[in-house]
């Protein structure tokens, strides 16, 4: 497998979504030691903190999962690698690793069944998210192309996900 294959859905971890409640065995409000334990007691290689944002970031490359702590040390994101993170099912759909336009198809599909202006925003680089599902489609690089790489986020981010989060969580990866 070279730097930039994906990972085929079959041969990846299977998560489900409940919005805003969890990402696979990941609970939203969890420390950091439960979310080590949720992921088969690893520690994470690498730990940043960001005094600008008042959040911690912890890295788990053998999952292919980046984790958000806020200042309280909570869990308050979950950004999953698009080459060779778990897949997550997000009401039915397959959300890592797709091709973006695609997957922006699906939302505005969804959000045709739902009160106007409650299921769709979209984040300063132009990333769309979900209200409804708590999720934003970021993008990251395979190669000359580029696949999903969603960040998923508990109601209390959602109302500035963009100032929650440091902007980290947010670039092309």
């Amino acid at each position: 497998m070279s730097l930039w294959d994906v990972l085929p859905d079959n041969e990846r971890q299977q998560w489900v979504l409940d919005p805003f409640v969890s990402v696979g065995p990941l609970r939203f409000g969890m420390s950091s030691g439960e979310t080590s334990v949720a992921l088969g007691g690893i520690r994470a290689d690498v730990r940043q903190h960001d005094p600008q944002w008042g959040t911690a970031c912890h890295t788990y490359p053998d999952v292919g999962v980046k984790l958000y702590f806020a200042a309280d040390e909570c869990l308050c994101g979950v950004s999953v690698d698009a080459l060779r993170g778990p897949q997550v099912l997000a009401d039915g759909a397959a959300v890592v690793g797709q091709v973006p336009s695609e997957l922006e198809q699906w939302l505005f599909e969804r959000a045709e069944s739902r009160e106007p202006f409650t299921e769709l925003f979209y984040m300063p680089r132009a990333e769309a998210g979900s209200l409804t599902l708590g999720v934003v489609l970021c993008v990251q690089r395979a190669a000359d192309s580029l696949r999903t790489r969603p960040v998923f986020l508990p109601a209390d981010v959602l109302d500035d996900p963009y100032h929650r989060l440091p902007s980290e969580a947010w670039a092309i990866f």
